[in-house]
């Protein structure tokens, strides 16, 4: 095993937790694992992002059943961090993206000043629903990289809770060895806060939906290409979710696809959508989905813009609703004006 003779992050200058005091409804938290070196500095970190309700360190993927922290280079599992989080307050996708923050993704089996098969990089999931974001967040980092990816992808097999003196350690020993670097926490605060906003019952939608909104937003529905309200449409603004008005997408993301529908390069944030496989009409393909109001909104694609990151959010006109550029601040979007660009 390593000494951790790194230089330590110590628990003097960890940044102070969004999540405490925060009333986490355990009903609604969705779980990933992730290894990245040592798990001290990896929970800390997390633990630190808004919308982690809890966090665990523990042992995963490995050849034995309850295995000690010593005997981790026989067995070899792989040193994890279980983390429950909100998806109303963050997304897998966003977590993804830290993970990728603290890691050297195209090392072997190392981290930081630890060598070791447990020290691996790793993220398991159980979730299959979790597997096509998780390939897409892998596909987008890989871009920046000339080297391979290392990182196994793989779903959890088993996960055992380590002992109790490594929960949660940089918490109660200042000074604690940790590879970790902080730094990229200082803006882990949504763009667009889903405590603003909340889901209608069926009965409320019914009565501000038009049908062909209700079909497309509830029931899954394709509205025809060319024949809906935004295909063409270029005016500066804001587009918000129909049926809760929380934010999707900005006007200068918008771009002609050609394909009949509204088509988008990234929405205003990571957190507002849900990705979902979806295999109907014998396609695979990944859908999208409002974060609040779980509005059906269209499907994101793999062929949109290079210098805009590759992706294409093909979007139905039905589930949007257009909010002009002069409007946004009396309308409540004041602050997203800056990013209309």
């Amino acid at each position: 095993m390593n000494n951790h003779t790194q230089k330590s992050q110590g628990n003097s200058i960890l940044p102070e937790n969004p999540n405490t005091g925060v009333a986490y409804d355990k009903g609604k938290l969705r779980d990933i694992w992730l290894a990245g070196g040592c798990f001290w500095g990896v929970q800390a970190y997390f633990s630190r992002i808004y919308g982690v309700a809890e966090t665990t360190v523990g042992y995963a993927n490995g050849k034995t059943g309850n295995p000690s922290y010593h005997e981790l280079n026989i067995t070899g599992h792989a040193e994890t961090v279980h983390i429950r989080y909100d998806p109303g307050r963050v997304s897998l996708k966003t977590l993804l993206h830290h993970y990728f923050m603290i890691i050297d993704p195209t090392s072997i089996n190392r981290q930081g000043g630890d060598s070791g098969v447990q020290y691996r990089t790793g993220i398991y999931y159980r979730d299959e629903a979790d597997k096509p974001v998780i390939s897409s967040v892998v596909a987008e980092e890989q871009k920046k990289y000339k080297d391979l990816i290392t990182v196994e992808v793989k779903k959890l097999e088993h996960y055992y809770l380590a002992e109790d003196y490594h929960q949660h350690y940089l918490e109660k020993n200042p000074g604690g060895y940790c590879h970790v670097n902080f730094d990229t926490l200082e803006n882990t605060k949504p763009k667009v806060d889903a405590a603003h906003y909340r889901k209608l019952e069926q009965d409320e939608i019914r009565k501000v939906l038009s049908p062909g909104q209700y079909l497309v937003t509830q029931e899954n529905h394709t509205e025809p290409p060319f024949e809906n309200a935004y295909w063409n449409h270029y005016q500066r603004g804001i587009y918000v979710d129909v049926v809760t008005g929380e934010p999707l997408f900005v006007s200068s993301d918008k771009f002609d696809s050609g394909c009949g529908w509204p088509s988008f390069s990234k929405p205003i944030d990571d957190d507002v959508i849900v990705e979902r496989s979806d295999e109907s009409y014998g396609m695979r393909r990944t859908e999208v989905r409002s974060r609040v109001g779980d509005s059906h909104l269209g499907h994101v694609f793999n062929d949109g813009p290079k210098e805009r990151g590759g992706l294409r959010y093909c979007i139905n006109s039905a589930a949007l609703r257009f909010i002009p550029l002069e409007e946004m601040e009396e309308a409540g979007y004041g602050r997203f004006i800056p990013l209309v660009k």
